[in-house]
């Protein structure tokens, strides 16, 4: 009591002081006048429990009127009542355990702490030198230690300051001025994709680049960084890994005749700065060096689109709908043509906006026009790829195609009640497939005005062709038989299977990712890598028609051993089943003189 008429003395209380202090002294005035007030309105929450308990068990006051007094709820008093019948041993009144006063490893360790940080250690160098010294301290620890002995932080250190440790290695810098053929031997990873360095030289990828007016500097000409990007394309990487994890793989930088691959940040820039009149020459150019060296007539195409699916948060990406998830996401559309009789791609665009997807067919007619100087013969396409008014305008131009037409509800209550006369047998010319048997109903009809076709054109409704629902076809092809239409229109299932090709081996789905590559620069090289791989194939017996991830696992997915000279790269390949596959095609038969390496020539031996 005296204590507190003394703090009532003192001169220097604020008036919030002077407020807390009144309530405070009231309450202990009150209470050392009237101490039967202490047990009367408990103040603390375990002696109001004792008491309210006290006053319904022990004095058998009513629970409504108890709780009441102490300020409970007749539901919660209840629960306290029956917890404490639970547990009628109950301490309520005791002094709280106190922990121990300090802490065993952390005083252990406080003075080399110290000694350390005298040292201009961080906090993580300190942990490594104690982890050394057998003394476990976590990292929070230390900073708390070095907290109550008053070190600041410790400022950016320069790295001559830092403790000699195992740092990262940096990577030289890509310079074709840096390459040369020095004597030497090591070992790659991609030993395989020296198979391909001689299609490569043949087709002239040098002068495609040239052609094509591809962008490069003194540092990565324009070959070279071709090159360095469908290098990794052909690798079967994904785009989120396949960069830095090759960075120190010579073979690779060989390859692109570089003294090492270019890294994340330029294969993202450089693709950034080719727009779609430099893809279009790129396949211009490709289209006509593949041709050199295999039949690509054109004489019928698979069109499709293929929605690419973003993961990201741009805002610009527009919204399509994507097979994988039946639903409608951000995506980029890509337009695709396959040659049915070479199987390989001839033309992409992924620079697609909402809008322009219907006229895509016509710029693929025109871009085939140039390149081989006549339009398509023959177009098959799905029912959603253009409209009706552009289907007319190929009628136009004497183009023979074949699409799907939707199923309306009227259209199909058409087909269920035309009479059973009226439909045809057909047996198809296809022996591994279950349905061959298929009945046609082939008609002329005419579609309204407002479609935007004026002229008749042929429809054949399908059945028993394994779907549940009727098949139904558009065709201006009066001349050939309901039996070649439907085993041309089965055949659109390459472009199908090309694109499956096209997402799992080469992973065209790949865009979020590391190295985030323009996708229509992406797509070309895709179309690029599939006719390279498809050229591999025909010069291999038996694999004329197989796919590209087939063909890397058989023959490329394999490390190598090289021997460097200057004049002369000698690339050894290990003991593999498929190699005389290899030796019999004559792509190997004698050394190829390669372009970027200065005209040195390329020798792949086996065991």
């Amino acid at each position: 009591m005296k204590d507190v008429r003394q703090i009532w003395s003192c001169e220097q209380l604020t008036s919030w002081q002077y407020v807390w202090l009144h309530v405070l002294t009231m309450g202990v005035l009150s209470r050392l006048t009237d101490p039967a007030r202490f047990f009367g309105e408990p103040v603390h929450p375990r002696h109001r429990q004792y008491e309210a308990l006290r006053a319904f068990f022990f004095e058998e006051r009513p629970s409504g009127e108890v709780a009441r007094s102490f300020g409970y709820t007749p539901g919660s008093f209840r629960v306290l009542c029956h917890h404490f019948r639970r547990d009628t041993e109950r301490v309520f009144f005791a002094d709280p355990q106190r922990g121990p006063q300090e802490q065993p490893k952390k005083s252990r360790a406080r003075r080399l702490v110290i000694e350390m940080r005298k040292r201009n250690l961080s906090i993580y160098d300190i942990q490594r030198e104690l982890a050394a010294k057998k003394v476990e301290l976590s990292p929070t620890a230390i900073t708390e230690v070095l907290r109550e002995e008053g070190f600041a932080r410790l400022p950016r250190r320069k790295d001559e300051d830092r403790p000699a440790t195992v740092r990262p290695e940096v990577a030289a810098r890509a310079d074709v001025r840096r390459f040369q053929l020095a004597a030497s031997r090591f070992e790659t990873k991609l030993g395989g994709l020296f198979v391909l360095l001689p299609l490569l030289a043949k087709l002239g990828v040098d002068q495609l680049a040239e052609e094509a007016a591809l962008p490069g500097t003194q540092a990565i000409p324009a070959v070279n960084a071709l090159l360095s990007s469908l290098a990794l394309k052909l690798t079967s990487l994904e785009r989120k890994s396949h960069v830095m994890d090759l960075v120190f793989d010579q073979g690779l930088s060989l390859f692109a005749g570089l003294n090492v691959i270019p890294k994340t940040t330029f294969l993202w820039q450089y693709s950034c700065r080719l727009g779609r009149s430099t893809s279009v020459r790129m396949l211009h150019a490709w289209l006509k060096r593949l041709r050199s060296q295999m039949k690509v007539e054109g004489a019928s195409f698979n069109l499709d689109f293929h929605a690419v699916p973003f993961f990201g948060h741009d805002e610009f990406v527009e919204r399509h709908y994507l097979s994988k998830r039946s639903r409608r996401d951000k995506a980029v559309l890509t337009f695709i043509a396959h040659d049915a009789d070479a199987d390989v791609l001839c033309y992409s665009n992924a620079d697609l906006r909402k809008g322009e997807e219907n006229d895509e067919v016509l710029r693929f007619v025109q871009f085939w026009k140039k390149a081989h100087g006549a339009v398509p013969a023959h177009l098959v396409f799905d029912s959603k790829l253009t409209t009706f008014a552009n289907l007319a305008r190929l009628d136009a131009m004497d183009i023979t195609f074949i699409t799907l037409r939707r199923r309306s509800p009227s259209l199909k209550r058409y087909v269920l009640n035309s009479p059973p006369g009226a439909w045809r047998e057909v047996t198809l010319d296809v022996p591994h497939r279950t349905f061959r048997s298929p009945k046609v109903l082939d008609q002329t009809i005419v579609l309204h005005k407002r479609n935007g076709y004026p002229n008749p054109i042929r429809q054949l409704c399908v059945r028993d062709l394994g779907h549940e629902e009727p098949t139904i076809l558009l065709t201006n092809d009066d001349r050939s038989t309901p039996r070649t239409i439907l085993e041309r229109y089965a055949r659109r299932m390459l472009i199908e299977n090309g694109l499956e090709d096209q997402v799992h081996f080469f992973h065209l789905d790949a865009l979020s990712s590391a190295v985030a590559m323009k996708v229509d620069f992406d797509v070309t090289l895709t179309v690029i890598a599939t006719g390279l791989f498809r050229l591999l194939g025909r010069h291999l017996h038996g694999f004329e028609h197989a796919k590209a991830r087939q063909l890397f696992r058989r023959f490329l997915d394999t490390t190598a051993t090289v021997d460097v000279t200057p004049e002369r790269v000698r690339v050894r390949l290990p003991r593999r089943a498929h190699n005389p596959l290899l030796l019999d095609s004559g792509l190997l038969a004698k050394p190829v003189a390669i372009p970027w390496w200065g005209g040195a020539k390329l020798e792949v031996v086996f065991p």
